[in-house]
């Protein structure tokens, strides 16, 4: 063998071992671990790759430098509750302050806007309507009808003199051709990419996106949900085509200050500066409703979300209602589900019957066996496809947001959440999931186990990429 060819096999070798070391060091789950460990070594050349590209989350120690002390450690010890919050409340307020950080916020008002014929002229009216500032964060932005008049309303905007600015997520807009950016650049709107994917300088960052959907007008005023902005979430299309239902949430009160915080730090993580907010900017009460913000994403120590989830589950007694788009809950929010069921608590998860990512579909199926045994209600709707992000927890407790129950939002994405404590509210929320409930079929153990076998392959190999979809 010649020299050059030793020296290749010995760097191969080097740059194998020092992924799999990096694995073993880094990776917080043994499965996960072991998988990178034995890829980048059963496949020298392949696995550092993909490591690369896949394995390693490149911003944690970026974000801690820019964040600070937001990402510091927990203050338990700290996460008293206020006495003021009702009892049957209190259990999972202690959680949520401990893990977040956050305090409780009172006297908000929060309306559900179904659909994008219901939110979009609300969010229109809401920028039109702006004196000061209009801060937009979304995933998807398309660049259809409703996309231009959501351009137009920006630009507008910004013409009368206010303070205009939109985070796109640098992955997201790829859903979309021509990018929305542009034409909102041409008018003038200030545009940011988060961390855009490029090959010059190299910047392959697949995961890591921000998920996060935000609308802020002059800090009193957020609309916050899973909906993106296009014509897609419009189910009465002019068209004819079948679109996406989901829920969007308008915001008023003292917590629409800490969903503001959020688009501010997330817009100082891109371009190093944070805008001042007036001093007099403080929003108003709005309502009864208690609420507070949960954020997470991979910048994070701990999984802050699944925390709370797994908390809030366990507190339930009478009814757990999940309305989700994409299911494959990790280990811990399927035990607290299995040991609710066991006790005697309602659970019932509302999945789409016909999903559009189909191997989304395919590896939710081959799990759900685990929760269908212990009575867990699964329900499969009617098209068309529902996307909407919706907890219920004895119609006290709900949480709306962008995070799917799945590990690309609890691990991969930053995600934003709202808890709402209030039984006006969770019952309103409760209602709208029975009444899907009631249109869906309910999954049964017999229909899983039948299968036949090429599809019950086909969704264990998808169930496999589960830590990646």
């Amino acid at each position: 063998m010649q020299p050059v060819q030793w020296i290749l096999v010995v760097a191969v070798a080097l740059v194998s071992t020092a992924s799999a070391v990096h694995a073993l060091l880094f990776k917080r789950e043994p499965a996960a671990a072991f998988g990178w460990i034995a890829f980048c070594l059963l496949f020298p050349v392949v696995g550092p790759i993909f490591y690369y590209l896949l394995g390693i989350n490149r911003i944690r120690m970026r974000a801690r430098r820019l964040r600070g002390e937001q990402l510091a450690g927990l203050d338990v010890a700290s996460a008293s509750v206020p006495e003021s919050i009702p009892t049957a409340f209190r259990t999972q307020a202690q959680i949520s302050r401990a893990v977040t950080g956050l305090p409780m916020t009172h006297d908000n008002r929060i309306e559900s806007l179904v659909g994008g014929e219901a939110a979009y002229p609300a969010m229109l009216e809401a920028i039109e309507q702006a004196t000061d500032r209009v801060y937009l964060s979304t995933y998807i932005f398309e660049s259809n009808q409703t996309g231009q008049r959501f351009a137009d309303a920006l630009a507008a905007a910004t013409a009368r003199g206010v303070d205009v600015r939109v985070l796109l997520d640098g992955a997201g807009e790829f859903y979309n051709r021509p990018a929305i950016r542009h034409r909102l650049r041409r008018d003038g709107v200030r545009v940011e990419r988060f961390l855009p994917p490029r090959l010059i300088p190299p910047s392959p960052v697949i995961n890591l996106r921000n998920h996060r959907k935000l609308l802020i007008t002059d800090g009193g005023t957020v609309f916050v949900g899973g909906m993106n902005i296009g014509d897609r979430h419009l189910i009465e299309r002019p068209d004819h085509r079948e679109g996406i239902r989901d829920i969007h949430f308008r915001v008023n009160g003292p917590v629409t200050r800490q969903l503001e915080d959020v688009f501010l730090d997330d817009w100082e993580f891109i371009t190093g500066e944070r805008p001042d907010l007036p001093s007099s900017s403080a929003p108003t009460a709005g309502g009864a409703a208690l609420g507070r913000t949960l954020v997470d994403g991979p910048n994070e120590d701990l999984h802050r979300l699944t925390m709370v989830l797994v908390g809030a589950v366990a507190a339930a007694r009478e009814h757990i209602a999940i309305m989700t788009p994409y299911f494959l809950p990790p280990r811990e929010l399927v035990a607290a589900l299995q040991a609710a069921a066991v006790r005697g608590t309602r659970v019932d998860i509302i999945l789409p019957g016909h999903n559009n990512l189909p191997f989304m579909h395919w590896a939710s199926r081959n799990m759900l066996w685990e929760l269908v045994k212990w009575n867990v209600g699964v329900y499969y709707q009617p098209g068309p496809f529902d996307h909407t992000k919706l907890i219920v927890v004895d119609r006290h407790y709900t949480q709306v947001g962008s995070a799917n129950l799945d590990a690309r939002s609890l691990r991969l994405n930053f995600e934003i959440m709202l808890e709402v404590y209030d039984t006006d509210f969770g019952g309103r929320m409760a209602r709208h999931i029975e009444a899907a409930r009631r249109e869906a079929h309910r999954v049964t153990l017999s229909e899983l186990d039948e299968r036949p076998m090429l599809p019950r392959i086909r969704d264990a190999i998808a169930w496999l990429f589960t830590p990646y979809l």
